[in-house]
């Protein structure tokens, strides 16, 4: 599809010699005599670029750039101005409101291409740029996606950090028979939509998803309040599964889940190589929490005394059941609890 290119000059004769080029070039053209004439082109169209007289008769061609950068849609538009004043002043006042090249009176028509193609490119590689950080953004927590962001402007990889923190599994009961039933694409689509519903309630709560396991989710909450954030994003994400279908009503299908939480200091950092990295919160106390997972029945969750303990005094909770268990991996025995949301 032709770029489209919006020109904006009081003289008839320059709008005609700049639509003619252009449209032979195969641009798409459209002109306007005035300011207002433009803006209400560049709110309801996507221009792809806009050259602008800056001593339009009687109106001022720098707030026109000022203007058109307020438009959401046109922040990065290019906007080439062009002027039979070589004052610097205007430039200078004409580049802070906006503008992103200058072009003297008479043009060079060919000055005016290359400068016009090389600035439609520049925005090319910028939207290129900014559609894969969007799309990382969708394969990276948020917390994964700044770090990495910061990494790309500093160099340096944050070196691993031991932090308390409270860390929830979550894995659905009896899903190696169910998949062998269902056909592959209905799995995976009821799947996706299940665990979105996780997800929504793992930032609704301030964690983050740490990794997926499958047909489950890794959670870490951190900071204030980080075991009680943990315990009610675990009941809400319960609550949901049990109250209504998680998935496509038109799927039909009903994931019953176990989810196990536990509360100790781990290591977060990167794991891998230069070429592939990832980062986590490994340890210990993450093994537990997995294991606690998978002693929780469906629609239940297990809590290990170290979670009881941080919430000894906040109301709203109850811990039932509480029983010893040898967990592998750990030598002493392990007292957990079922979660569940106090009785009125």
């Amino acid at each position: 599809m032709a770029a489209w290119v919006a020109v904006v000059d009081d003289e008839e004769g320059i709008r005609d010699i700049l639509k003619v080029f252009l449209e032979d070039e195969g641009y798409k053209v459209s002109t306007a005599a005035n300011t207002t004439d433009l803006l209400t082109l560049a709110r309801e169209e996507s221009i792809d670029a806009f050259i602008v007289d800056i001593e339009i008769r009687g109106e001022d061609g720098t707030e026109l750039c000022r203007n058109i950068r307020a438009i959401p849609k046109h922040v990065r538009t290019p906007i080439l101005c062009i002027t039979g004043n070589d004052n610097p002043e205007i430039l200078l006042r004409a580049f802070n409101a906006g503008a992103d090249d200058f072009l003297q009176k008479p043009m060079n028509m060919v000055s005016l291409l290359t400068r016009l193609r090389i600035q439609l490119q520049k925005t090319d590689y910028f939207n290129k740029l900014e559609r894969a950080r969007l799309m990382m953004q969708r394969y990276l927590s948020p917390r994964v996606a700044m770090l990495a962001e910061e990494y790309s402007e500093t160099g340096k990889v944050p070196v691993p950090e031991e932090r308390q923190v409270a860390i929830l599994f979550t894995d659905i009961r009896g899903f190696t028979a169910l998949s062998e039933s269902m056909d592959p694409v209905r799995l995976f689509a009821s799947l996706s939509a299940h665990l979105r519903g996780q997800i929504e309630s793992v930032y609704e709560f301030g964690g983050y998803v740490d990794k997926f396991n499958g047909d489950g989710l890794m959670a870490v909450f951190d900071g204030d309040d980080m075991v009680e954030k943990c315990c009610l994003c675990a009941l809400s994400i319960m609550e949901d599964i049990t109250r209504s279908n998680p998935s496509s009503p038109s799927l039909g299908e009903k994931f019953p889940i176990g989810i196990g939480i536990h509360t100790g200091r781990v290591v977060i950092g990167n794991i891998g190589s230069e070429t592939h990295l990832d980062h986590s919160a490994i340890g210990t106390n993450v093994n537990l929490a997995a294991r606690l997972c998978g002693y929780a029945q469906p629609e239940t969750i297990i809590v290990s005394d170290a979670v009881r303990g941080a919430m000894v005094e906040r109301s709203g909770l109850d811990f039932l059941d509480p029983r010893e268990v040898q967990v592998r991996g750990v030598s002493n025995l392990v007292k957990i609890y079922r979660l569940v949301r106090a009785k009125r």
